[in-house]
């Protein structure tokens, strides 16, 4: 039991890290008796990258012969560069543009990169953003160290931001925002990054999109190869193979996660949030 609840309390500092995950440097600071008893832990992060969106999954291939083009937000994150691996692999994906902040470093023949700074202010490059059926926003900031106000600013504000700009030049799009495990959509609990993630998730569900999904996952295993890992990773990477077989709903792998928003974005899907079992269930190569 003792082990079990080790597991258990390793995965829940991961889903906190992930699920706010940021493309600048964080500050995470657990204290002895939410963490593991050694007293007040300290650690820098960079660039955590939070992941992905929402996704679709049915039984047998695609319904639908159509083609995606994509918009990436947080490819230089771990969770956004997985997806955009993801997309970059699949020939369901025809085109991919990536909006970042600084290079992603990554040269395709499907990759078109743009370089802004103000995600507040979408208007010098919106005449580029037209002609795409699906957003996958994995861009995001922690709520660790941060006054409630700014994040909100920089968690609610900037995601509806690009997303109503984007609605109103892609009538036809899938919408795939990565909240993370524990948001709430009361919007009442008492956590506030989890009220701030859950008024997001509703809100853009009240745009015009064709469909908007929001992406709830919870231990996220790494793809082997890419650039992009969060430092805590190699300290605890090892709990996936026994998390996965003990608690299958919170362990994911990041390819899961963007196959599943490549087959939302096909197929549709009955839910509009989507766990960690329905990420696993919906991200299988088709």
């Amino acid at each position: 039991m003792g082990y079990i609840w080790l597991i258990y309390r390793l995965k829940m500092i991961y889903i906190r890290v992930i699920s706010e995950n940021s493309g600048y440097q964080q500050s995470f600071r657990t204290r002895n008796k939410a963490a593991f008893g050694f007293g007040p832990i300290h650690l820098s992060l960079w660039s955590v990258g939070s992941g992905c969106l929402a996704w679709t999954y049915q039984s047998g291939k695609p319904t639908s012969d159509m083609k995606i083009r994509a918009i990436i937000t947080g490819a230089t994150g771990m969770v956004g560069e997985g997806v955009l691996h993801e997309c970059l692999l699949s020939g369901d994906v025809e085109a991919v543009l990536v909006i970042n902040r600084k290079p992603c470093d990554v040269t395709h023949p499907k990759l078109k990169d743009i370089i802004h700074a103000d995600f507040f202010d979408f208007s010098p490059i919106r005449d580029q953003l037209s002609g795409y059926n699906a957003c996958y926003f994995c861009l995001g900031v922690s709520s660790v160290g941060m006054d409630k106000e700014t994040y909100y600013r920089m968690t609610y504000t900037l995601t509806m931001h690009v997303a109503e700009t984007l609605s109103r030049l892609n009538a036809d799009m899938t919408f795939c925002y990565v909240s993370g495990a524990g948001t709430d959509s009361t919007e009442k609990g008492r956590s506030n990054w989890a009220r701030v993630k859950g008024k997001t998730e509703n809100d853009l569900m009240k745009l015009p999109f064709k469909a908007v999904f929001a992406f709830r996952p919870g231990f996220i295993k790494r793809i082997k190869g890419l650039k992009r890992v969060h430092p805590l990773y190699k300290y605890i990477g090892w709990i996936y193979p026994v998390g996965r077989a003990l608690f299958p709903g919170g362990f994911a792998k990041l390819e899961e996660i963007g196959l599943a928003m490549i087959n939302v974005t096909l197929n549709g899907y009955q839910k509009k949030i989507l766990e960690g079992k329905d990420l696993i269930a919906l991200g299988k190569r088709v």
